[in-house]
């Protein structure tokens, strides 16, 4: 087996090589060079994209002393030339350097280890040790890595024994050599990832959202010209927010909150009118349901599609009146709600878990309100047949539906 030579060990930037295509998979599709400059998916960074002898690469594997390439089609042993994705790899650069120069900032000001990095197609996120970081010290943070961004300040690759690497930000678990990335006067890390030659080239660098993760905090960032993109879509959505309100984009903040507050207070009244009109209707229905037998009175109510929850405050009204019994059924989801006053005699709870468990449905409740969903219709008929079934020998609905199933 042929080791492969990592030629983006030293030049992050060589865009065309020719390197001997020495083997190949079964299928012809995973190439084996004796050298490469395509980055394999390793330490959070994604792989490179590009061609060898004219057919893309696709994806691009470390196996440990050699590198696969997987190619969209076959390809033939021997003299290649090679061309890689380069507004592809520089993004990846100013990315993972980006995050270098961010954890560093990090660790130094505020004393935030990095613990895992993620390179994402959008944007990429650091995780820090420490159950919280406020806005104030995170736009510091990016204040401070933009300056040291504007201090054009060079990163170098040197390799070192593990043994007598030192002062490095976070002590690496491998022997033999490393490869030692660094920032000057600022970072020395070891990694085998691609990265600009200095600090300028990683552009303008944007912290987007902060969230908890766990015992850690995810930073999400983005660098150079993701950041401009990003910001540049940002200011277009604030824009026609400003349109819609016909207002200066600095108000458009208060306006969103002002609207909020306002939707808030008129949902709230929403709600309670909501309320009391199904207490009125639950009340009067009551009053127009006959007694059977046992001056039970119930009510049934079909839907052909809806939610149950706008049906439940009408069942409360209804059965906290003597002797009463509501059961609504909903089409469209399948569901099922069976409601039941106190003196009513039934345990709606016990009555509809056993229905719709009989039927292939999930649901339960309290003795006095119950309801559950179920798969298909036919399931939900046949659990209907057992719930009536078992209160069929009350008088029918005062609407009148046939309950003959």
């Amino acid at each position: 087996m042929t080791m492969t030579e990592r030629l983006y060990y030293t030049d992050s930037y060589l865009r065309a090589f020719t390197a001997n295509l020495v083997e190949t998979s079964p299928d012809g599709l995973t190439a084996y060079l004796d050298r490469t400059a395509f980055y394999p998916a390793s330490g959070g960074q994604p792989f490179d994209t590009g061609s060898i002898a004219g057919i893309a690469v696709v994806e691009v594997v470390d196996e440990d002393q050699r590198i696969g390439h997987r190619l969209a089609a076959p390809a033939a042993p021997g003299p290649v030339e090679c061309l890689l994705d380069w507004p592809r790899r520089f993004d990846h650069m100013q990315q993972h350097s980006g995050q270098h120069l961010l954890s560093a900032v990090f660790a130094a000001s505020f004393r935030l280890q990095t613990v895992s990095f993620h390179l994402g197609a959008q944007s990429s996120t650091i995780d820090l040790e420490g159950d919280s970081l406020d806005a104030r010290l995170a736009a510091e943070a990016e204040r401070r890595a933009n300056q040291l961004v504007c201090e054009n300040r060079p990163l170098s690759v040197s390799f070192e024994e593990a043994a007598q690497a030192a002062d490095l930000r976070k002590a690496s678990e491998r022997t033999g050599a490393l490869r030692i990335v660094s920032i000057a006067d600022l970072d020395r890390s070891a990694c085998g990832g691609t990265h600009v030659a200095a600090t300028g080239e990683i552009g303008c660098i944007l912290l987007r959202k902060l969230e908890k993760v766990r015992k850690t905090v995810r930073v999400e960032f983005l660098c150079g010209a993701r950041a401009v993109a990003r910001a540049h879509a940002d200011f277009e959505a604030l824009n026609r927010a400003a349109q819609a309100f016909s207002a200066p984009l600095d108000e458009v903040p208060a306006l969103i909150a002002s609207q909020l507050d306002s939707a808030r207070v008129a949902d709230k009244a929403r709600r309670k009118l909501e309320l009391e009109v199904a207490g009125y209707r639950g009340r009067e229905l009551y009053q127009t349901c006959p007694a059977g037998a046992g001056g039970i009175r119930r009510h049934i109510e079909r839907a052909a599609r809806g939610n149950l929850e706008d049906l439940r405050a009408v069942a409360q009204s209804f059965t906290s009146q003597p002797a009463a019994i509501f059961l609504a059924v909903l089409e469209e989801p399948p569901a099922l709600l069976l409601a039941s006053s106190a003196d009513s005699g039934l345990d709606g709870g016990a009555l509809l878990k056993a229905a719709l468990s009989a039927a292939g449905g999930r649901g339960g409740g309290t003795p006095r309100m119950a309801q559950g969903s179920l798969p298909t219709r036919a399931q939900l008929d046949q659990a209907l047949a057992r719930i009536v079934g078992q209160i069929g020998n009350l008088p029918a609905d005062c609407g009148g539906a046939d309950l003959s199933l």
